[in-house]
C-alpha cells in the first residue's frame, strides 16, 4: 500500500514558524537555511513542501489572512449568538483595538509591499487585500442596517473600509517605529474606528 502524502499536514505544522521568520527578518534576509533551522528540518524538506522561498513567502501572506479570518469568524459567531449585543463589526473593532499587531505578522505585508515588482508576490498581496476589503465592507453594511436612515448620509462602505485599513496600518507603523504607545494604539483604533464605523456625515 502506498504511503499517504502528509505534505499538507507538514506545511500546516511548519507554516507558523515560517511566517514568524518572515515577519522578523523580512523576505530578503530570511534565507532558506535560516527557515529550515527554525523549523528544525533540512532545507530539502522545505523544498519538498514549497517550490522555493517565494512560495513560502506567499504562503505566509495566505497564512496571515487565514489566521485573521478565523478570529473574525469567531466574533461573527458570537454576534449571531447574541443579537442584542454588539454587532460583528463592533466586536471586530474592539478586538483589533486590543490585539492589533501582537504577533508582528503585519511585517509580512510590509515586506510584501516592497516586493510588488514581483508578479507572484503582488498577486498574493492583491488577493489578500481584496478579500479583506470585501469582508470588512460586508460587515460595515450589515452594521448600518441597525442605524436606519442616518446611513444614507454616510460615506460609502467601500470608502470607510479603506479608511479603517489605513487606520490599522497607521497603528502598525506607530508600533514599528515606536511613536505610538500601546494605550495610544488601543485608543486610536477604538475611538477613530468608532467614528469611521458610525460614519461622519457627507455633503451628498
Amino acid at each position: 500500500m502506498a504511503r499517504p502524502n502528509r505534505s499538507h499536514e507538514k506545511r500546516a505544522e511548519l507554516m507558523p514558524v515560517v511566517a514568524q521568520a518572515f515577519s522578523e527578518l523580512g523576505y530578503r534576509k530570511a534565507t532558506t537555511a535560516e527557515l529550515a533551522s527554525r523549523c528544525g528540518v533540512q532545507e530539502n524538506i522545505l523544498y519538498r513542501l514549497w517550490a522555493d522561498k517565494k512560495a513560502m513567502f506567499t504562503a505566509s501572506i495566505e497564512y496571515l489572512f487565514d489566521g485573521t479570518m478565523q478570529v473574525w469568524q469567531g466574533l461573527i459567531d458570537e454576534s449571531a449568538a447574541d443579537p442584542d449585543g454588539p454587532t460583528a463589526a463592533e466586536r471586530i473593532l474592539a478586538y483589533d483595538a486590543e490585539h492589533r499587531g501582537e504577533k508582528g505578522f503585519y511585517r509580512i505585508t510590509f515586506a510584501a509591499l516592497s516586493e510588488t515588482d514581483d508578479a507572484e508576490v503582488k498577486s498574493a498581496l492583491r488577493s489578500m487585500y481584496s478579500r479583506f476589503t470585501q469582508f470588512i465592507e460586508k460587515e460595515i453594511t450589515e452594521h448600518r442596517k441597525g442605524i436606519g436612515s442616518r446611513a444614507d448620509a454616510l460615506p460609502e462602505p467601500w470608502a470607510v473600509t479603506w479608511a479603517i485599513l489605513g487606520l490599522a496600518t497607521a497603528a502598525d507603523i506607530g508600533r514599528e517605529v515606536g511613536l505610538l504607545s500601546a494605550p495610544k494604539r488601543r485608543a486610536m483604533i477604538a475611538e477613530v474606528g468608532r467614528l469611521l464605523l458610525e460614519g461622519l456625515p457627507t455633503s451628498k
